[in-house]
């Protein structure tokens, strides 16, 4: 069994898809999956198909990187939302330093107001991190943030992957490490914890190797199985099964 930890699976190009794509992800092993909110517009189609299939797992946020595209109510909003549909996780929230740095303050006040809402209602969170990993631990811990959650696609080293492991998060490995030139993170991922760590696709975003192009898709998770198997010393069933285990640990599934 397989838990892809990340995908996008509200996403017009995996529905224009369906019902075929669900039941090659189930042929090949992957019947879970965790679904990322982005922007408020799309919560509630989000939030309607998490409800129609109990494989699929609901998580709602607001996404640094869209940070125009949010509006002042949309924490009001989001707020409500948590409670009416109980999301299993908050997210994907965190800050994005790829954008300009004038959007710095304003993307850490929306990540603070989202990490208060998920200790309110104790849940984990889905962070999305791009070249600032020291400054999202840091406020994890100003924060005393203690409910964990998935660091997705994680690039950071070695000693930022253990200050986030000892705060309760796992860390998203993808499918990056299908290319050979990912040497950093696919030397780093051989060696760190297995307990630390779960399975992603990020689809239909972050194509595989010999995919680059089209469209990535949760039923090839097995592919990041494989390529991970390849870089460690566990078999590839000890790997899915230790994966799996660490995905529903962080969401309270049983």
């Amino acid at each position: 069994m397989l838990f892809d930890s990340h995908c996008h699976w509200d996403h017009p190009d995996l529905q224009a898809l369906q019902p075929s794509l669900w039941q090659a992800c189930e042929t090949n092993g992957v019947n879970g999956l965790l679904v990322p909110g982005t922007v408020a517009g799309a919560w509630q189609q989000q939030i309607d198909l998490c409800a129609s299939h109990k494989a699929w797992h609901l998580a709602l946020g607001l996404h640094p990187y869209f940070l125009t595209q949010h509006q002042a109510d949309d924490l009001s909003l989001l707020t409500e939302l948590v409670a009416q549909h109980e999301p299993v996780a908050m997210g994907e929230i965190g800050l994005d330093w790829h954008l300009p740095q004038a959007t710095w303050a304003e993307q850490e006040s929306l990540l603070f107001d989202q990490l208060q809402l998920a200790k309110e209602y104790e849940l984990p969170v889905i962070l999305h991190v791009r070249k600032c990993h020291d400054r999202v631990i840091k406020i994890l811990r100003q924060q005393q943030f203690t409910f964990g959650g998935f660091v997705h696609a994680y690039g950071g080293n070695a000693q930022q992957a253990k200050a986030y492991a000892d705060m309760g998060f796992k860390l998203g490995v993808g499918g990056t490490i299908t290319y050979d030139r990912a040497k950093k993170i696919r030397a780093m991922v051989s060696e760190l914890p297995l307990e630390w760590l779960v399975l992603e696709t990020d689809a239909p975003y972050m194509p595989m190797n010999r995919q680059q192009g089209g469209l990535n898709r949760p039923d090839d998770l097995p592919k990041v199985l494989d390529a991970l198997s390849k870089l460690r010393t566990e078999s590839a069933q000890q790997i899915a099964e230790q994966t799996y285990l660490n995905t529903c640990q962080v969401l309270g599934l049983k």
